[in-house]
């Protein structure tokens, strides 16, 4: 069953704050299904925003919109107050599942027929991830202009483009416990940067 698009009139992000979507997602992990429930009408219509930019297909993106709410009900405990906006992580979230069902898509019916490689690389964020990146976007740069070169660059290709952690390897020539690490201490260099 195909969930229903996110509904603009019901739609109440701007009313909510920070601290009410950390505490809906607090909530939800704890099973409270009213916290859930608020969480989605704050953040559906963001969320089908990122999946409709990613899939490129209204329905596709709609069918998407229902499991990522599942896999966000079933992971809210792994979202933690770091610092990091809450509506970053579940764009991450939506993002991050947008791709596997392209990927999914790409060897089912065979790279030739899929036009995956433009639509992996475009994504770059559109206007709906710099609406919610807008206070953070420049931090963020900012950070990643701290790293060394190679792994900035990994970063941006890994959380930016989707690419795998042996297609990185395999780019920067490096074995594939070497680029877990670059990619777990750049993080660590992130979040230190942006909690300055």
């Amino acid at each position: 069953m195909r969930a229903a698009p996110p509904n603009a009139g019901r739609w109440r992000d701007s009313l909510a704050t920070r601290d009410d979507l950390e505490r809906w997602l607090a909530g939800a992990a704890l099973g409270d299904r009213a916290a859930f429930g608020h969480l989605y009408d704050a953040t559906a219509a963001k969320l089908f925003g990122v999946a409709l930019r990613v899939l490129g297909n209204r329905a596709e993106a709609e069918d998407a919109l229902q499991d990522i709410y599942v896999k966000i009900w079933r992971n809210a405990d792994r979202y933690r107050v770091n610092g990091l906006s809450p509506i970053t992580w579940l764009a991450t979230v939506a993002r991050n599942h947008c791709i596997d069902i392209l990927r999914r898509k790409r060897a089912e019916v065979g790279r030739s027929e899929m036009p995956a490689d433009d639509v992996l690389r475009d994504l770059a964020p559109g206007p709906e991830a710099n609406a919610i990146a807008k206070g953070e976007a420049k931090a963020i740069v900012d950070c990643l202009a701290e790293l060394e070169a190679a792994r900035s660059e990994a970063v941006r290709r890994a959380y930016l483009e989707g690419e795998t952690y042996a297609e990185l390897a395999a780019r920067f020539d490096v074995p594939l416990n070497t680029m877990r690490t670059w990619l777990r201490r750049s993080l660590i260099a992130l979040r230190e940067c942006l909690s300055r």
